[in-house]
């Protein structure tokens, strides 16, 4: 039988692959080429390669190849075939054309036109009729590929991309290819397991491409079954008698295979996904083959009765801007549930960041290139072995602390926590009467009493209990998964100690701070809840910010302005989320002056005094603190106080703020700008939380100072003489 010249295309880096293909096939001379695999065949070779190949794109009969150094050259050497052998003249053809590196046609349409005419003008004068174009579903396609200066002619059998194989709905837009999901499953072994009866479960199959690929491999089904066209459909050369026969082999093997087929399963979060997936299952004639059923990732997990075997997914890449933190959780997900619930399967899946497979947790087989499209993409496989099992070094402290808090909800504490847990229970004996005496609703518990635990435990009393966890970040000697596996200790062990659920436990991460860390966002949960001091009521938030919205170190102060603001004039400047305001109008202050540069917490301010029916006479003002007490304190007529409360941060250099401030550096100015303000017998008190403040009293002669430091720690900071420092001041 006469033997051909073809060549299989495929996309960049799937050679090797397809090669293996035409190989099984019982193709010959098969050389692997860019983008594609050459190789000799009859024509029953040929008919075999366009049903059975599952990673190639097309395949093409290669009918000669010529010199082209000019348009003309192009049309004499298309003109030397004979095409009435190949097409009649009522018949029709389309051409497919591309160059590279040719000067004379470097115009792909015009290439094609000058292919069409010379075909064309050939069958009108043998014909005296010539054949029209379709560029949908042709007689045949003819396929011109001119690279530098030679030109080859082929025949595309295909017809069409070998990819579609008839299945999948063309209004449903798919992330991967069906050859390229045909080539992740034979590069992870699907072949070899499914022979073994193992299982292939995709928990993130979207329209299914990978499941129905999966069955046809494990069923031995030729993936262009269900194809009602080809290229040589309509071929003068072809063998119906010959493909008919090739056709028949196909259908007998895949009625054998259906009866074959081991568990295949997908789970998709989307239903409309889960119904595309049953959809193309059913088109694929595969109903009752391949279950599908919506199912979160997190939910994922094997019957009993399934064998282990393969999981395999095209998870999101996270491509698109501001998908990158939402993509890296899902990954860590994943990679908890593959670890908690699939050891001893296999894994594979193809992404298009390598980065994320390392939140997954699991030492991966050298990767794999692949492309989907035009992205390089990396293809991934595991053993689900616990000695490929490791800890994710997180990239940030989000992820850190989602990393703790799952670790505290799944595995066992560091034995050494019931340590943590008897000093827990120890404080809150000691405090609980203090506790119950003053009405404290929220207090701190712990504060880094033993070195190993080095962590502050406040707890917020509401309509629930709620705690809040701050670590004082590890140095970096410190073995990151063992600061991890104590921590997650802590946050068992106080859900246990105060007999909560492990949701109201919540984590933050205190590093040394750096400019205003303490009102840097941290998520973006919206959550408040109210809480309760001295009669006052507060807004709280575990979750955005890294404080909560009520300094607890700072309660004694506030109740001393409650009890002194009857009838006086309140200036709070640096106020945050306006906690000593709210205490002071509770306490009769007549009018107050609220001042911080966040347009945040003034809103936040402002809904404490919507919480505490607060209206009247007190105002919010964004302003710079610095610069509005400047202002103020210059003026011809000056505002006057009756109490004012100072508490400025450590450090700021802010882009809101004209200058860099520096609390030890800047105190004196400001102390005066704002003891200017007060009125005859007016108090202003000061506070600082900078453990080395000195203050300069020297360069402050003209007012009288009292240091009352030790008067404002309350009880339950006690063992922290220096959290803060606190003086009153009158002129």
């Amino acid at each position: 039988m006469m033997q051909y010249q073809l060549f299989a295309t495929t996309p960049k880096a799937m050679e090797g692959i397809l090669a293996n293909e035409i190989q099984a096939l019982g193709g010959n001379n098969v050389q692997q080429k860019l983008a594609g695999v050459a190789f000799q065949g009859d024509l029953a070779m040929a008919y075999a390669a366009c049903l059975w190949l599952r990673t190639a794109s097309r395949i093409l009969l290669l009918l000669g190849s010529f010199e082209v150094k000019s348009q003309q050259d192009l049309y004499i050497g298309i003109q030397n075939i004979d095409w009435s052998e190949h097409l009649n003249p009522d018949d029709s053809l389309a051409v497919t054309f591309s160059s590279k590196n040719n000067p004379a046609i470097n115009n792909t349409h015009f290439g094609a036109q000058k292919v069409k005419d010379a075909i064309v003008d050939q069958m009108r004068t043998k014909f005296n009729q010539r054949p029209s174009v379709d560029t949908e579903r042709p007689s045949i396609r003819i396929n011109v590929y001119l690279h530098n200066d030679t030109a080859q002619l082929s025949l595309d059998l295909s017809g069409e991309s070998s990819h579609k194989r008839g299945y999948r709905d063309i209004n449903i837009t798919a992330p991967i290819k069906e050859n390229l999901a045909a080539a992740i499953l034979l590069r992870a072994a699907w072949p070899e397991i499914a022979k073994q009866g193992g299982s292939l479960l995709d928990p993130m199959c979207g329209s299914g491409t990978l499941l129905v690929e999966g069955a046809l491999i494990a069923g031995d089904i030729a993936p262009g079954l269900q194809r009602d066209y080809f290229g040589f459909l309509g071929w003068k050369q072809h063998d119906q008698a010959l493909w008919q026969s090739i056709l028949d082999n196909a259908l007998h093997r895949r009625d054998i295979g259906l009866n074959q087929l081991p568990v295949i399963v997908g789970f998709d979060q989307d239903r409309r996904s889960v119904v595309a997936a049953i959809q193309h299952v059913e088109n694929a004639g595969l109903s009752g083959k391949i279950h599908i059923e919506k199912r979160d990732i997190s939910d994922a997990s094997a019957a009993e009765s399934w064998p282990k075997g393969l999981i395999v997914c095209n998870p999101p890449y996270g491509e698109r801007l501001g998908d990158e933190e939402q993509t890296a959780i899902l990954y860590r997900q994943f990679g908890e549930v593959l670890k908690q619930r699939f050891i001893g399967w296999q894994a594979a899946m193809i992404i298009g960041n390598p980065e994320l497979g390392f939140r997954l947790g699991i030492r991966s087989q050298k990767p794999i290139t692949l492309f989907n499209g035009a992205l390089e993409c990396k293809l991934l496989r595991f053993k689900l072995e616990e000695n490929n099992f490791f800890e994710p070094k997180a990239k940030s402290q989000q992820e850190r602390i989602e990393q703790i808090s799952r670790r505290a909800q799944t595995e066992q504490p560091d034995n050494q926590a019931e340590m943590f847990a008897n000093r827990l229970r120890k404080n809150l004996k000691k405090l609980n009467k203090w506790i119950k005496l003053n009405q404290i609703h929220c207090y701190r518990l712990y504060d880094a009493d033993l070195p190993e635990y080095a962590v502050a435990v406040d707890v917020y009393q509401g309509e629930k209990i709620w705690v809040n966890v701050q670590e004082y970040e590890p140095p970096k000697t410190i073995d990151p998964i063992k600061a991890n596996q104590r921590l997650a200790g802590v946050l068992k062990e106080i859900a246990t100690v105060l007999e909560i659920p492990a949701e109201q436990v919540f984590l933050k991460i205190r590093r040394k701070q750096k400019n205003t860390d303490q009102y840097e966002k941290q998520g973006d949960s919206r959550r408040f809840h109210v809480v309760e001091e001295g009669s006052c009521k507060f807004w709280v938030n575990f979750e955005d910010y890294l404080d909560t919205g009520l300094f607890l170190d700072h309660r004694p102060v506030r109740l001393l302005i409650q009890q002194q603001a009857k009838d006086k004039r309140f200036l709070n400047l640096f106020a945050y989320t306006g906690s000593a305001t709210v205490h002071a109008v509770i306490g009769g202050a007549v009018s107050s002056v609220t001042v911080d540069m966040s347009n945040t917490y003034l809103d936040w301010a402002k809904r404490n005094f919507d919480l505490n029916g607060i209206r009247g006479d007190h105002k919010l003002v964004r302003a710079d603190c610095l610069q509005w007490l400047n202002e103020q304190a210059g003026a011809k007529h000056k505002p006057q106080f009756d109490l004012i409360f100072l508490d400025p941060p450590t450090f700021s250099n802010s882009k809101k703020m004209d200058e860099v401030f520096d609390i030890q550096k800047d105190h004196v100015q400001l102390i005066h700008d704002a003891a200017a303000l007060l009125a005859p017998g007016g108090k202003l008190y000061f506070s600082t939380n900078f453990r080395r403040f000195k203050m300069d009293q020297g360069a402050l002669k003209n007012l009288l100072i009292e240091d009352i430091s030790k008067a404002m720690i309350p009880e339950d900071f006690a063992r922290d003489a220096k959290i803060h420092y606190c003086w009153k001041i009158s002129r």
